[in-house]
This record gives structure tokens, C-alpha cells and sequence, in this order.
């Protein structure tokens, strides 16, 4: 049976190590900088028929997909998928401005082959096609980190691309502006993706592992203002967090 001293001793451990972990906590938060944005998706739409995104949400349905829905809020998570009338795949966006910073969210692959990209965007960047500027593509048994401004997505570029009149040494060039990093995933199964955005190198994690870093001009970009989740198949997405680096 404890004493007095004991329960005191006791409880000034308990409280301790309860402080431990919320500082903890606050300083793995703060390590991103800024939160400028959260969304966990715990709320339902008013009908089924059409997309009701809210909270600063969109999406290309209507142009891309024949205003058919392709987005969809349910059990406390956003999912998303590819219509067959779609000429696109499906472009949920959010406005996301910062220079340096990070994106979090848990993220599910429902089907082998399915996969999901978080695109970052400037649509003021008039040097490249629809504002890309790097993306991280997640897929079940890798993850590709590529510079879009600088790569594919340089007007340029794209346009020797549809023509077909790349040169070797431009294919060489955009060989260069991507890596591919082994990571596999089960289909089904929940995970926590954060890229990191720093400079011009981008980093991304699963599930608080490191799977690997790419360095890049286009990553540099001043500023990031959107954020593209881009699904050709399906997707499930929730518990979004953005930040802004001090």
C-alpha cells in the first residue's frame, strides 16, 4: 500500500511524464512551421448527386468529367474516383501558399495499380503548362519525386514532347528531373504520407520512415500556391495538414 509520499512521488511522475509527451508533440509540430491549413473531412453532404466539397475544396469534374461526380465525402474521409467519362484524371485542388513547407495526409490505395499524386502548383507561373511545378506520385511498390517547372511540364519541353522531337540529350535532361524510390504498399491499407518542401529539394515520408529526398531547380520555386491530388484510378484521402516554414 503506497503512502502519502508515495502517492505524491507517483503522481509527480505521472504528471511529468504526461508533460514529456505533449512537449514532444508540440515541438514535432512545430518543426513544419506554420499549420496553414486542416481539413479531416468529419462531415457529411447534404445530397449524393453532385460534388460538395466545401472547405475551399475543387475539383475538375465539371470540365473534365461531364460534371459527373467524382469526389465524394463519406465515412470521414474523401474519395476519390476516376469517372469513365473522364478525359483527365481527377484534380482535387487546394489553395496552398508557401515558399518552403510541408504537406501531410493519410492516404489509402484501395486496388493494386491504383495510385495518387500530390502535384504543387503556381497557375501565376506562366513558364510552365497549368502552373506544374513538382510532384510526388505514390504508388504501390514506388514512390516518384519529379520537377515538373524544369522538366516535362516547361512549355518548350512539353511541346518537342507532343510532337515527338525530343533529342537524346533532351531525353537525357528529363531523365534527370525525376527519381524513382522502392516502397511498397499494400492495397487497402491506411498510410501517413508527408513530403517536406525545403529550398529546392523535396523529401518524402511514410508513416514517419524517410524513403528518400530529390533535389531540383523547379523545386525552388518561390511560391507554391496549390495543391493538386491527382488520381487517374482511386484514391482515399483524409486528415490533410498543410505548413508554412517560419
Amino acid at each position: 500500500m503506497l503512502t502519502d509520499f508515495g502517492k505524491h512521488l507517483t503522481m509527480r511522475i505521472l504528471i511529468a511524464s504526461i508533460l514529456a509527451s505533449f512537449l514532444t508533440a508540440m515541438s514535432f509540430a512545430s518543426d513544419h512551421g506554420e499549420l496553414i491549413f486542416l481539413d479531416d473531412f468529419e462531415r457529411n453532404e447534404s445530397q449524393e448527386a453532385k460534388e460538395e466539397l466545401t472547405n475551399g475544396w475543387g475539383s475538375n469534374s465539371e470540365k473534365r468529367a461531364n460534371g459527373n461526380k467524382q469526389v465524394d465525402l463519406k465515412e470521414g474521409a474523401m474519395h476519390i474516383t476516376f469517372h469513365p467519362s473522364a478525359d483527365h484524371a481527377v484534380s482535387v485542388t487546394h489553395e496552398a501558399e508557401f515558399r518552403d513547407g510541408a504537406v501531410q495526409l493519410r492516404f489509402m490505395l484501395p486496388n493494386k495499380g491504383d495510385n495518387l499524386g500530390l502535384n504543387f502548383a503556381d497557375l501565376k507561373c506562366k513558364e510552365v503548362h497549368a502552373g506544374h511545378l513538382f510532384l510526388v506520385r505514390i504508388y504501390g511498390h514506388r514512390i516518384v519525386l519529379q520537377d515538373l517547372k524544369t522538366g516535362n511540364m516547361d512549355l518548350e519541353t512539353r511541346k518537342a514532347r507532343q510532337a515527338k522531337t525530343l533529342t537524346k540529350e533532351q531525353k537525357k535532361v528529363l531523365e534527370a528531373k525525376q527519381t524513382s524510390l522502392p516502397h511498397k504498399l499494400e492495397p487497402g491499407q491506411w498510410y501517413e504520407a508527408l513530403a517536406q518542401v525545403q529550398d529546392d529539394s523535396l523529401t518524402i515520408s511514410i508513416d514517419g520512415q524517410k524513403v528518400g529526398s530529390f533535389t531540383s531547380p523547379g523545386i525552388a520555386h518561390p511560391t507554391k500556391r496549390m495543391l493538386r491530388l491527382s488520381v487517374p484510378s482511386q484514391a482515399v484521402v483524409d486528415d490533410v495538414k498543410i505548413w508554412r516554414a517560419k
